[in-house]
Order: structure tokens, then sequence, then C-alpha cells
């Protein structure tokens, strides 16, 4: 089975300046002669790990990780002004020019999926492949399965209730709306409360097997508090998206070569949002992973996930 490549470091990283309040943290590993691929993270708000580079052959591939707006290692931390994803989408190509770079592979799971498919759809000429993991469409049944008492609830009861009891009112503030009123609110200390709540209970939900060091790596205040406001703000704003948005411009992108992984128990991203991109894109491949859930680092997702990378190199 697939395991990652050995851990590295990056051998450049630089902030970007994208307008005239935003910085972005990029990065670069492996082979600065290699084929470019871009690693787009999820949340919104998650920012990239060390784990993210290791997907990718480090002699084979010019690996670029960047932290989205606000989060990470960006600049200003946490700030949710000039944060939509027509914006995110701009950034990626300011990138794409800053490194001349003509053409790149792009790799993305969850909310990552999402930004890495609008980005797609937007500039096609600029991507060479994508490999996609833990589809997310951003469409209201989406947002609502997981954060205003939809399908995840019922599946993860207890986890439910341990977020709702971190709530001042409870049950009458879980939804997406009310939590973020308090999270952008002037009262930091519940703002800083409720995002740990919500990151714990979306994070708990995310491996098929439970996980507490994973759990643990992904809650603390600082990560907590951009992946909660961030998801939040987007959620609240139907992710900047008209209705539909992904799958009715899937066209755009019919002659991308693209691989869709995605866990056939995800509860935060249930698997038909894969299968509908899937027939959207009827020359795509879609593989299950079996005994797995959302995170990319289960080893039946991982293993699928770097074969596909693998793959990738002979585009």
């Amino acid at each position: 089975m697939n395991d990652f490549y050995p851990e590295i470091s990056p051998f450049n990283d630089f902030l970007l300046a994208v307008d005239g309040q935003h910085q972005l943290y990029v990065e670069q590993c492996g082979n600065p002669k290699g084929q470019p691929v871009l690693f787009i993270h999820g949340g919104p708000g998650g920012g990239c790990s060390t784990n993210d580079r290791r997907f990718f052959d480090p002699k084979q591939y010019h690996i670029i990780l960047f932290d989205q707006r606000g989060c990470g290692r960006s600049l200003p931390h946490g700030c949710l002004d000039h944060n939509e994803t027509h914006f995110l989408v701009d950034d990626i190509e300011k990138i794409r020019q800053q490194l001349n770079i003509k053409q790149w592979h792009v790799f993305g799971g969850s909310w990552g999926s999402t930004l890495s498919l609008v980005y797609a759809q937007t500039h096609p000429l600029s991507v060479r492949s994508l490999v996609l993991r833990g589809i997310f469409l951003g469409r209201d049944v989406d947002t609502h399965w997981t954060f205003s008492g939809g399908g995840a609830t019922r599946i993860f009861p207890d986890y439910w209730q341990e977020y709702v009891d971190a709530l001042p009112e409870g049950s009458a503030q879980a939804t997406t709306t009310a939590a973020y009123a308090m999270l952008v609110g002037e009262d930091k200390a519940l703002a800083q409360k409720v995002a740990t709540a919500w990151s714990i209970w979306e994070i708990r939900c995310c491996t098929l097997i439970p996980d507490q060091a994973f759990v643990d790596a992904a809650t603390g205040d600082e990560h907590a508090w951009t992946l909660a406001r961030h998801e939040a703000h987007y959620m609240v704003n139907d992710c900047f998206l008209t209705d539909n948005q992904i799958l009715a411009n899937c066209d755009t992108i019919k002659n991308i070569p693209t691989v869709i992984v995605h866990g056939r128990y995800d509860i935060v991203c249930p698997a038909d949002n894969a299968w509908l991109l899937h027939k959207h894109l009827p020359n795509s491949t879609l593989v299950i992973s079996e005994a797995s859930g959302h995170a990319s680092v289960e080893p039946n997702t991982k293993h699928h996930l770097i074969a596909a990378t693998q793959a990738m190199l002979s585009l």
C-alpha cells in the first residue's frame, strides 16, 4: 500500500502580496525542475501541514503549497475582509504567474476540491490535471448536512450534542447563521469557545476510526479560530457561488484529466457529491476509498491519492 513520501522541507518560501491587505504564505518543495503541482488545502481556513507535501514524489514534482487568505501563515491572520471565492481563485493565478509556471497539476481535498474546481473552470488552460478528494460542491444541501442539524448529526449524535452544549442557548443556536454571529461578535471569549467546539465537532467526524491525535492536531485555539470563522463566513454566503455553480460549469473542464477519490463512509462530505461530479465529468476516474471517511491521511485514501499523483506524471 502506498504511503507518504519522506518528510521534506521547502527550498523556498515567501509572502506574496495579493492586494493592499492580504499577504499569502507560499512555499516550494521538491524538484524545482520537476512537474509543477499545486496543493490546495481545505477548510476554508485550514491552512497547509507538513504532511501535505508528502503526497508527491519530491524527485519528480515541483510542489507548491500556499495558505489561503487569513489562515495558516498568511497575513493578516483570521482576516475575513475581501475573503471570497473569486478572490481566492485570483490569488491562485497570481501565484502561478509569480512562479512563471505555464501550466500545473492541481490537487485539492474537501474545500480544496471546491476551490480546485472553480479555479479550473475559470482558468482551464492553466490546469494540466486534477486530483480531487472528499468532494464538497458548496450547495445548501452540503452545508446543511454538517452544520445545521442535517444528516451528519444523526450519525454522530453524541458528538453533535457536545457542540450544542457549548452554545449559550443550546439547540436554538445550532445553525450556521447563529454560530457565525457569535464567531464574529465582540465577545472574543465566546467566539473562541464556539470556534473550538465547531472545529472539534467537524474534525471528530473526519475519520472512520476515531483518532484523538488527529483531532488534537487540528483543533488548537489558533487553528480552530480560522477554521470555524472562515467556514461559517463562507457557508452563510453560499460559498460565494451561484446555485449549483460547479456542476453547471463542468463542461468547461471536461477535457482535463481528473481523478476523484472519495471515502465510502465520508460523513463530512457524503459520497453522492463525488458521484454527481463524476456523472458531470464522464471522462473522470472515480475511486471510492473503502474503509475510509473524509480525511486524506486515512490509509486507503492516502494510498489512492498517491497512486493518482504517480499516474499524473505520465500526463
